[in-house]
C-alpha cells in the first residue's frame, strides 16, 4: 500500500503559477508510475501529467509547455509545476500513484482555484 499526501492547491489569478506536491509513503518501491488527475463538477477525471519510475513523462496536451511534473530526489515525492494557468485548469488535482501490480493509490485532492 501507499499513502500520498497532496499540497500546494490554492487561488491564482490567470497567467499565474502554482506548484503541487505528492508525498508518498509506504511501499513506495512498489511503484511505478505517479501523477494527477483532475477532475470538474459533472466531468470524468482527466489525467493531466504522469512520471514513471525511470523519468519519462507525458501530458496532456491541454497543458503541454505550461506544467511540468518532476520527481525529488528522494523519489518519494513529486512536483507538478503549473505556469501559465488559465481559468480552465480550475479544479480539483489528485496524485495518484500506479504500482506494477494491482490498484492505483489516491491523494485526497487539493482545490486549484484560477479566476481574478
Amino acid at each position: 500500500q501507499v499513502q500520498l499526501v497532496e499540497s500546494g492547491g490554492g487561488l491564482v489569478q490567470p497567467g499565474g503559477s502554482l506548484r503541487l506536491s505528492c508525498a508518498a509513503s509506504g511501499s513506495i518501491f512498489s511503484i511505478y508510475y505517479m501523477g494527477w488527475y483532475r477532475q470538474t463538477p459533472g466531468n470524468q477525471r482527466e489525467l493531466v501529467a504522469r512520471i514513471f519510475s525511470g523519468g519519462t513523462t507525458n501530458y496532456a496536451d491541454s497543458v503541454k509547455g505550461r506544467f511540468t511534473i518532476s520527481r525529488g530526489n528522494t523519489n518519494d515525492t513529486i512536483y507538478l509545476q503549473m505556469n501559465s494557468l488559465k481559468p480552465e485548469d480550475t479544479a480539483v488535482y489528485y496524485c495518484f500513484a500506479s504500482p506494477f501490480r494491482g490498484l492505483n493509490s489516491w491523494g485526497q485532492g487539493t482545490l486549484v482555484t484560477v479566476s481574478s
